[in-house]
């Protein structure tokens, strides 16, 4: 499966804490994990099986709970049993219809 996550504070109650060094160690879970996985500017990927993924993203936004009485949490998942190298299939599909219709 793939999830594609995001976990951010919604509270700082430290002034001297930013949401993006928050959102860092959480980022730090994920990469850590040694799952596949991605970030851009909206979201996380991760790639595995389900009880993996998930502990991972529980691990992630605790992390931002330990700087954050309240985190905001956004997950999508595609649930395909049996493939595998998802992030990367799927982005190198696309890239190929549009280097046919080029």
């Amino acid at each position: 499966m793939i999830i594609a996550f995001s976990v951010a504070p919604t509270e700082v109650p430290n002034a001297q804490a930013e949401m993006s060094e928050a959102v860092a160690e959480a980022i730090r879970v994920v990469r850590e994990s040694g799952l596949p996985n991605e970030t851009n500017a909206m979201f996380t990927l991760i790639e595995g099986e389900w009880d993996e993924v998930m502990a991972v993203v529980k691990k992630a936004t605790d992390a931002v709970l330990a700087v954050s009485p309240r985190v905001g949490l956004v997950l999508k998942a595609d649930i395909r049993p049996g493939y595998d190298k998802q992030i990367t299939t799927k982005v190198e599909s696309v890239e190929r219809h549009l280097k046919q219709g080029a």
